[in-house]
């Protein structure tokens, strides 16, 4: 009898471990295959969700818990991916834009990566217009991702050939093209470009277009409001989520306005309490507008006005007139930063942190300082990690180019923002 209890309870124990393992097994198989948590549809699921990581450093120092939203993780590489796809999406769902078309922009660089990465997922192709002085690394990666590059000079906003510009034509072009396109199939006529021999002037400078687009357009991301919906309904809403709702600040740096006006937008709404900044590069004149409600710059005055006014090493951040993004920003204040103080931040981070960041990233990093600094220890700051070092290796990471701007680093802290 004793061996038969012994064996009753061995048995019983096995079925209750049985079953525990059962429910176990089946809980970790309903969470580990969950859709939302591990598996993703494409590309274009891979985008946003990004880790919200503390810049330990940086907390250390000023006593406040300091996050970066680490953009570079997208898989285009930057912050700029939701805006890509927001922008895509919306144009699609218009009918602005049908499966391959041609999206153009005019972009420093993050943003035409983006939409160079997600056009192919939406069976669309892409043409960018980048200045010829932003890194050259950036005009390399577009080539590779497929798409097809213009390199222009830079120039004013309001010159024809400013490279924004110049991609609102091209994606005239491309609908042109495609117009003529149908109707010479509906007319049943010879390939347009080619008629007896002869290619006009007009399909010359279309030819960068092949004969089976069907249609241009243009991205706009500096007055397209898709650009502030993407950062309103996903970056803000995470960055919520991902503090449970216990922030104190948020700062960055803006270049179309996107992004800083859609997370302090959504941050605003969800508590009033929230301040929000912006910190801005030389030769922008967005911390006046801000601080003095005037866009001015001393490098506007009278007698003192460049060709080219942004002369900072930080690339896609930084302008001298409104746009529509920038309009639905809501904020508290803003610093200005240095180009020196970006360049600084950048080295101490990858020492310290091993954050290997761009130089739109580690501005942001210096506004975070200054924000700490501003409303002192004890607060949750956070800012945005727009891209890594990765396309910024000929200017921003290149010693000898610091070297003849006198931007050279030798901090060995945070001396350069004034601590000691």
């Amino acid at each position: 009898m004793a061996v038969a209890r012994v064996t009753g309870a061995v048995v019983a124990a096995v079925c209750v471990a049985a079953i525990v393992s059962f429910f176990l097994c089946t809980n970790y198989r309903s969470k580990s295959l969950s859709p939302k948590k591990k598996r993703r549809n494409g590309l274009i699921d891979a985008i946003g969700n990004t880790p919200l990581i503390r810049v330990n450093s940086l907390s250390d120092a000023t006593g406040c818990e300091i996050f970066g939203k680490a953009e570079f993780l997208n898989p285009g590489g930057s912050v700029k991916d939701r805006v890509a796809v927001k922008i895509i999406e919306e144009a699609l769902e218009s009918g602005e834009l049908a499966r391959g078309g041609v999206v153009t922009e005019g972009s420093a660089g993050s943003t035409a990566i983006s939409l160079a990465t997600v056009a192919p997922a939406y069976g669309c192709k892409c043409h960018v217009v980048i200045p010829d002085d932003a890194a050259i690394e950036k005009s390399q990666i577009l080539e590779a991702l497929g798409a097809s590059v213009e390199r222009v000079r830079p120039v004013s906003i309001t010159h024809r050939d400013h490279y924004v510009n110049v991609a609102r034509r091209r994606a005239l072009e491309a609908k042109e093209v495609a117009s003529k396109q149908r109707k010479s199939k509906k007319n049943g006529d010879e390939d347009v470009k080619h008629i007896n021999g002869y290619t006009s002037e007009g399909e010359k400078q279309s030819s960068v277009f092949s004969s089976d687009c069907t249609g241009g357009f243009f991205a706009d991301q500096f007055e397209n409001l898709a650009n502030f919906r993407a950062h309103y309904e996903g970056t803000g809403p995470e960055i919520w989520e991902q503090t449970g709702g216990n922030v104190d600040a948020f700062v960055a740096a803006a270049g179309t306005g996107g992004t800083v006006a859609g997370i302090s937008r959504l941050l605003k709404e969800k508590n009033s309490n929230v301040k929000c900044f912006l910190i801005d590069p030389p030769g922008s004149g967005l911390f006046n507008k801000v601080t003095r409600g005037v866009m001015y710059t001393r490098e506007e005055a009278e007698g003192r006005r460049l060709k080219n006014p942004f002369d900072t090493i930080t690339e896609g951040i930084g302008i001298n007139r409104l746009t529509q993004n920038f309009m639905m920003a809501e904020l508290d204040g803003a610093f200005r930063g240095t180009d020196t103080e970006a360049v600084e931040m950048s080295r101490f981070l990858l020492k310290n942190d091993g954050l290997f960041l761009g130089s739109s990233s580690a501005m942001n990093c210096v506004g975070a300082v200054r924000v700490a600094q501003s409303i002192g220890p004890g607060h949750t700051i956070v800012t945005i990690l727009c891209d890594s070092g990765m396309r910024h290796l000929s200017k921003f990471y290149d010693p000898q180019y610091l070297s003849q701007h006198g931007l050279t680093p030798s901090a060995t802290g945070l001396e350069f923002l004034d601590f000691k």
